[in-house]
């Protein structure tokens, strides 16, 4: 049997990733997949996440994506420094969205003490720590997130695909999250270059999960 998957090149993700929901099927507790797009720039490597999959997640989907998106970072050598992203910054607005990023950070805050995450805060907070500090000066995430996880699909995707293409930034996924064996869905526009990096990912998954 094959150790991993990469499919994608043709046809909607939407029906892939139902498709392998439903013949390799999901690790437990996990009733959708989920996907780290990463970002690679002059600035950096930046993952983002939900990109690809959950329209409206719940704050405890988005909870169990940012968690199995700290153990793909570690995969890197990578420290996850986490950014719950909003319109709103620290509570100065209140909506839907701000309110569930909110419960996001809560949740977080009680089941992942040890990671790095604030929120909920607009982008440029993310990004710029002397911003940051003047709405929390004693904040625990130093320098730039390198992980920004959105409120919905809408926001991920268009964030992602605007980045990509207005830094001409070399793209890294989408990595499916939370299934029971290594299977990707590879973007139509995806490169040869992006085919060889997925592969090199869904094979670095097979060895970690074997062992």
């Amino acid at each position: 049997d094959a150790d991993g998957m990469l499919c994608g090149l043709q046809g909607r993700f939407i029906k892939h990733a139902r498709d392998i929901a439903s013949v390799i099927g999901l690790q437990d507790g996990v009733a959708m997949p989920s996907a780290l797009s990463m970002l690679i720039m002059p600035r950096g490597a930046f993952f983002l996440a939900d990109t690809y999959v959950n329209m409206d997640p719940s704050p405890q989907e988005i909870v169990r994506t940012a968690m199995q998106a700290r153990d793909h970072l570690r995969r890197f050598n990578i420290e996850a420094r986490v950014a719950l992203l909003s319109y709103s910054n620290f509570g100065s607005r209140d909506g839907d969205s701000a309110f569930k990023m909110r419960e996001v950070y809560r949740l977080l805050k009680e089941q992942a003490p040890d990671l790095i995450v604030e929120g909920e805060m607009q982008g440029d907070l993310a990004l710029n720590q002397e911003l940051r500090e003047r709405y929390i000066p004693d904040s625990v995430l130093k320098g730039e997130a390198n992980l920004l996880l959105f409120p919905n699909l809408d926001s991920a995707n268009l964030s992602m695909t605007l980045l990509k293409e207005m830094n001409n930034a070399l793209a890294v996924g989408p990595i499916l999250m939370g299934t029971r064996a290594p299977a990707h869905i590879l973007a139509p526009s995806t490169t040869s270059r992006g085919i060889v990096n997925m592969t090199a990912i869904a094979a670095s998954e097979a060895v970690a999960w074997e062992g």
